[in-house]
């Protein structure tokens, strides 16, 4: 990957933003171990690891057909259903004991019974999403989304919106506002909710977004279909990119390199509660491998 940041002092400076009060590793309930590469999932797009150890997978199935869809959760290495008749889930976040799934076009809830509930309609958006993709919350329990508009054609319509707890839906960036933003993806929140670092699926740019101001900063490129990104509390970011099958760090200096590449299709990652490894969905593969990080 050919690095072309724009100022790596900006990137360290956003880098930090987004990590401080983000807290320590902690350690889960269950024994990980090494964690073993979980098969036979049915479009797996994004993960997310609770506080008591479960992980949760969104599985796509068939994109398109509504109905399909499905949560299945992952506890000492075995897999099971946890919640159907979804459509297209993507994006995952936790809030106390409550699962929410970007889904299509309308923001879901579950319970910690497997329980789905529409959280916010797509009604309640300023204009209806064409494409839900990632979910991220903040200490102060709002979700992010980023709808990645006409993804697979014109690249129109992206948007990131915030909700707060009531679901009341606000936009924070679309491609009128700024044309960068092309089809945003992944999303990552600071712990006041001032800055917010979005990750562009079309254009491989990562960005900072001042929440305050509405002032969008380059600050790295290159990483083709960029699909998520997450951090560690040591600094480091960790990014994936679809289109190539790759997952790259990003420390605080800005120097980038290959964490892992050779997937089919690496989507929304996330990492272990104990920082220990990387969760990447590999979507065409229809599995869920770990990556050890130190």
């Amino acid at each position: 990957m050919q690095k072309n940041f724009l100022d790596k002092k900006l990137l360290a400076s956003a880098l930090m933003l987004a990590l401080l009060g983000a807290g320590c590793a902690t350690e889960v309930k269950t024994n990980q171990g090494d964690m073993q590469k979980i098969t036979g999932l049915k479009t797996p797009e994004s993960v997310v690891q609770a506080n008591n150890g479960k992980i949760y997978v969104s599985e796509i199935n068939e994109f398109g057909k509504d109905g399909d869809g499905q949560i299945t959760v992952i506890e000492d290495g075995k897999q099971r259903v946890f919640a159907t008749g979804l459509d297209d889930p993507k994006g995952l976040a936790i809030i106390g004991q409550t699962l929410y799934v970007a889904d299509k076009t309308k923001i879901l809830k579950i319970d910690v019974n497997g329980n789905v509930k529409v959280f916010v309609p797509a009604s309640e958006f300023p204009v209806t999403p064409l494409f839900l993709n990632d979910l991220e919350v903040d200490p102060q329990g709002n979700l992010y989304v980023s709808d990645s508009g006409d993804l697979f054609n014109t690249n129109k319509g992206g948007a990131v919106y915030k909700i707060n707890s009531q679901g009341k839906v606000q936009l924070l960036i679309n491609d009128t506002q700024d044309a960068r933003i092309k089809a945003p993806n992944g999303l990552l929140a600071d712990n006041t909710g001032h800055v917010l670092i979005i990750l562009d699926f079309a254009s491989g740019v990562l960005y900072s977004l001042n929440t305050q101001t509405n002032k969008l900063t380059d600050i790295a490129e290159g990483f083709g279909g960029g699909d998520g990104v997450v951090h560690h509390s040591n600094g480091t970011m960790y990014v994936s990119d679809w289109k190539n099958g790759k997952v790259f760090s990003v420390n605080t200096k800005g120097d980038v390199a290959v964490l892992k590449s050779g997937y089919q299709s690496a989507a929304d990652i996330a990492i272990t509660k104990n920082e220990k490894y990387i969760m990447v969905p590999d979507m065409k593969a229809g599995e869920l491998d770990f990556v050890p990080v130190q």
